[in-house]
């Protein structure tokens, strides 16, 4: 039965993956911590799942031609190297017993941030989005390197960090940014697991459930993108952000399964509006 939730676990966040383009570390993560894991394991085994989400939502995104290839890779090697730098300082935090405050707090931090940054982003009109795009080199470095770090110490993939970025510092179009995020991500995170588990021991077998739930759901989450405008997906990002952070604020205080509940109601909203808006897109062509 254990194996079974953590099969519906890696589906339902997996969609929530395919549709923003944040890989499903940064949402995995705070949810093992919740259920009990210790740092490392939960950073591992959330790298090990977005592999397992960033290919399957590659794949639907690559039939969209939602990915910009050349600014993937950029962002990707800049990651790349930046989990080197970062790997060190996360064994460091562990060996002086700093990770179990340390992580959270960056959590708390960065989705408080990132949360009123796309809020304030989905009340812009869809034409003023990406209005002005910029593709620089330094920027696309830059954000890489960021999101590469990021996911080195969070464990997560780093999309949470380089979707928002990309659409309010390069002007990205909100679906491009997704698609070309996961890509990004998908470098980031396999050179970032492939570090840790030389030296951590997981679950690989609850690693496997969650990506075999994962399979099916970022390819439905993929596809919703098409049901939404771009101010929606910024504005519901930015609550997913909001979300996120309470369930990391309360691992603080020791209240779990508070934090779970209130992810949950997210998912059931999410996917409420989902519906509404495949019977809408049905009811418009019939009419």
């Amino acid at each position: 039965m254990e194996y079974i939730l953590y099969l519906l676990l890696g589906g339902l966040i997996s969609v929530l993956s395919g549709f923003f383009g944040v890989g499903g570390g940064f949402i995995l993560t705070p949810i093992l911590l919740l259920l009990g894991f210790s740092p490392l394991e939960a950073i591992t085994t959330s790298l090990f799942f977005t592999v397992g989400t960033s290919i399957s939502g590659i794949t639907a995104h690559i039939r969209m031609k939602n990915i910009l290839w050349k600014e993937g890779l950029i962002m990707g090697l800049s990651g790349i190297a930046a989990t080197q730098l970062a790997r060190p300082l996360v064994y460091a935090m562990e060996a002086r017993g700093w990770d179990d405050v340390v992580i959270p707090f960056l959590y708390i931090v960065l989705l408080a941030y990132f949360a009123i940054k796309m809020i304030r982003q989905g009340r812009k009109k869809d034409e003023e989005i990406s209005a002005h795009a910029d593709f620089s080199l330094s920027k696309l470095l830059a954000v890489g390197f960021l999101g590469g770090f990021v996911s080195a110490t969070l464990g997560v993939g780093g999309g949470f960090i380089i979707v928002p970025l990309i659409i309010t510092s390069l002007g990205f179009n909100p679906k491009k940014a997704v698609g070309t995020s996961l890509f990004a991500v998908l470098l980031i995170v396999s050179v970032g697991f492939i570090s840790y588990a030389v030296n951590t021991d997981i679950n690989y077998f609850i690693g496997l459930m969650l990506i075999a739930g994962a399979l099916v759901g970022s390819q439905f989450g993929a596809r919703m993108t098409s049901y939404f405008e771009n101010k929606e997906m910024n504005a519901m990002l930015g609550i997913l952000y909001l979300v996120t952070l309470a369930g990391a604020v309360l691992k603080l205080f020791d209240l779990n399964k508070t934090g779970l509940v209130i992810m949950g109601l997210f998912i059931i909203y999410f996917f409420t509006m989902s519906i509404r808006k495949i019977k809408a897109k049905k009811a418009k062509k019939k009419g």
